[in-house]
C-alpha cells in the first residue's frame, strides 16, 4: 500500500517540543539567523580587527629595526651605508614604513579602546588595503634591490658591515611578510563592506 492512496496523505513527522527545542532556541522567526550567528560574526569581527593591530605592531618592530641596523651601519671607509644608494633606498622604505605602521598601529589601538572610529568603515577599510599593499610593495622591492649588493660584497669581505646589512635586509623581508597578511585582513574587510 503506498502513502498516495486515495486522497489520503500522510503528514510529515512532527517534531517533538523537546527534540525541537534546542534547534528553535535563538532563531528570529522568519530570518533563520540566530543570537549564536550574530555573537560568531562579531567575535569574527573583533579577530580581524585583533589580527589586523597585531600584524602592523610587528610590521612596526621589524621596520624600526631595519631602520635603527641600517642607520647605524657606519664603519668608516667604503663601510658606510650612504655610500652605496641601495641602502639608502633601504633606509628610506623603512623609515617609511616606520612611520605608516606608526600611525595605523595608534589608530587601530585608539579605535579598539574607545570604540569610536576615526574614519568612515569604508574609508577605514580602503586606507588600511592600499596603504598596506603600497608599503608591502615597497618593503619587498627595498629588500631585494639590497640583497645582490650584499651578495656581491660578502664575496670579497665578509664583516660586521655586510652583517650588518643582511640584518636590515631580513628585518624589511620580516617586515613585509607582516604586512602583506595585514593586507589579506584587510582586503577581506574592505570586500565585506556594502557599497551603498
Amino acid at each position: 500500500m503506498s502513502e498516495h492512496d486515495g486522497n489520503h496523505v500522510t503528514p510529515p513527522p512532527m517534531a517533538t517540543p523537546e527534540a525541537g527545542a534546542s534547534d528553535m532556541e535563538g532563531q528570529t522567526p522568519g530570518t533563520g539567523f540566530g543570537a549564536s550567528a550574530i555573537t560568531r560574526r562579531w567575535r569574527r569581527e573583533d579577530l580581524l580587527k585583533r589580527g589586523g593591530l597585531g600584524l602592523r605592531a610587528i610590521a612596526l618592530l621589524f621596520s624600526l629595526l631595519a631602520f635603527i641596523i641600517m642607520a647605524s651601519n657606519k664603519h668608516g671607509d667604503w663601510m658606510d651605508f650612504d655610500k652605496y644608494e641601495e641602502y639608502r633606498y633601504l633606509l628610506a622604505i623603512a623609515i617609511l614604513s616606520t612611520l605608516y605602521t606608526g600611525v595605523q598601529t595608534l589608530r587601530h589601538v585608539h579605535e579598539l579602546s574607545t570604540g569610536k572610529s576615526m574614519l568612515q568603515q569604508r574609508t577605514s577599510a580602503l586606507v588600511d588595503f592600499v596603504g598596506d599593499q603600497i608599503i608591502a610593495y615597497l618593503l619587498i622591492s627595498a629588500s631585494s634591490t639590497a640583497i645582490p649588493l650584499t651578495n656581491r660584497m660578502r664575496r670579497g669581505a665578509d664583516n660586521i658591515f655586510t652583517d650588518s646589512s643582511s640584518a636590515a635586509i631580513g628585518m624589511a623581508f620580516l617586515g613585509f611578510f607582516s604586512l602583506a597578511l595585514a593586507a589579506l585582513i584587510s582586503g577581506h574587510k574592505l570586500s565585506t563592506q556594502p557599497y551603498l
